[in-house]
């Protein structure tokens, strides 16, 4: 709910109830949960060249194209669901992007059975620590996002570049880029 004494980072539109909304309760909460580590790796690579309000307006969408991004069953995707993908007017509509999270499915399974869950490889980073931003300076990408791309890279991920990667270790509450002013800081 907007309210107009509330600090918040200087990104957030406060005339957009859903960027609101999505600042106020999830940006930067850390995320155990391996569904929705993978609803936010595959929502982030579908933001790659678009701007992140675009993604959030269809992300209920994208839930029900996606079938509520459960991953056994979009890396179970056939051709003929790629084209049901791309003709949904309600999603983006990028081929490599839908092949991308397609594939992207099947080595987030791969990375479950190897370390026991997603989680468990994705804050193995950090050691389970948070990275706390400390002076309002916001990079774009970082040693860790740098890190953890070329491995997700190496194991055959697609739209997973350092930038993407940066973004979605804010998103999953790894890095921490609240301002100092916020009142999520």
């Amino acid at each position: 709910m907007k309210e107009e004494n509330i600090k918040r980072c200087k990104w957030v539109d406060l005339n957009s109830e859903i960027y609101i909304d999505y600042h106020d309760k999830e940006w930067g909460v850390p995320t155990y949960n391996d569904k929705e580590l993978f609803e936010m790796l595959i929502l982030e690579g579908f933001q790659a060249g678009l701007s992140w309000i675009t993604i959030l307006k269809k992300r209920e969408a994208f839930r029900k194209a996606f079938d509520n991004f459960d991953v056994i069953k979009v890396s179970k995707y056939s051709e003929e669901k790629v084209n049901e993908l791309l003709n949904n007017k309600d999603i983006v509509r990028n081929k490599n992007k839908i092949n991308a999270a397609i594939n992207n499915a099947k080595i987030f399974i791969k990375i479950q059975n190897e370390f026991g869950s997603f989680k468990n490889y994705i804050w193995g980073f950090t050691n389970g620590k948070i990275i706390k931003n400390t002076d309002d300076n916001m990079p774009t990408h970082n040693e860790l996002s740098d890190t953890v791309s070329r491995d997700l890279k190496k194991r055959g991920m697609k739209y997973v570049g350092t930038i993407i990667i940066y973004s979605y270790l804010q998103s999953i509450g790894i890095i921490n880029d609240h301002e100092k002013e916020c009142f999520r800081y």
